[in-house]
């Protein structure tokens, strides 16, 4: 005797957002698909449900911008008993970066550090480093580079993760000439040689 096959389920699906009418509360819009299923399937969620209307969500909109604009309003007293509005404007304390262990990262020094290395035993590099840190856009100061000493410059991230700029050829000659016309904000004091083992001597 061959067994009954059961009978197909009908599905009846939501003629707002497409999911099967049990499912549309679990939709992007459920409010939207409310007039419907209260037309089309009154059985499927309880009549309280279907009843709370748009209104009442705009109530709550209303509500939550009125909450919005008192707390725009509210003033922040800081140490010195001033305060200010506690608006987007406001400028934010400067955030202090922290090491792993709690130690404070330490800013970089301000300095301008000229290094040559040799590659290949025969190819010469002039790393420069720094540069950034008075304001210098690297692009620009590489094509600059590159231009006055007619070879090729391009900025590269160095062993650090920290960009830098990669000279072909040796220029410590007087490059340091150059760096302080052309960037003024840089002083003399401030750049350095680096010499073999690591050692910085002033170039001032």
């Amino acid at each position: 005797m061959a067994a009954e096959k059961p009978a197909p389920v009908r599905v009846l699906y939501c003629g707002v957002c497409g999911l099967p009418a049990e499912y549309c509360e679990f939709g992007s819009d459920f409010e939207r698909c409310k007039p419907w299923l209260r037309a089309n399937a009154p059985g499927v969620y309880p009549e309280e449900l279907l009843a709370s209307s748009s209104s009442a969500a705009a109530a709550g909109d209303k509500d939550v911008d009125k909450v919005g604009e008192r707390l725009r309003g509210v003033g922040i007293s800081t140490a010195d008993g001033s305060t200010s509005a506690g608006d987007a404007s406001a400028s934010k304390p400067e955030e202090v970066k922290r090491l792993p262990g709690g130690k404070v990262k330490k800013k970089d020094k301000q300095e301008v550090s000229i290094e040559k290395i040799v590659r290949n035993k025969r190819k010469c590099v002039t790393v420069v480093k720094g540069l950034e840190l008075f304001g210098v856009k690297l692009s620009d100061a590489s094509k600059k580079l590159g231009k006055k000493f007619a070879t090729g410059a391009s900025v590269v991230k160095g062993p650090t993760e920290k960009e830098q700029i990669d000279v072909q050829g040796d220029i410590s000659y007087d490059i340091v000439e150059f760096i302080t016309d052309t960037w003024p904000d840089v002083p003399e004091s401030a750049i350095f040689f680096v010499e073999d083992g690591g050692r910085k001597v002033a170039a001032a």
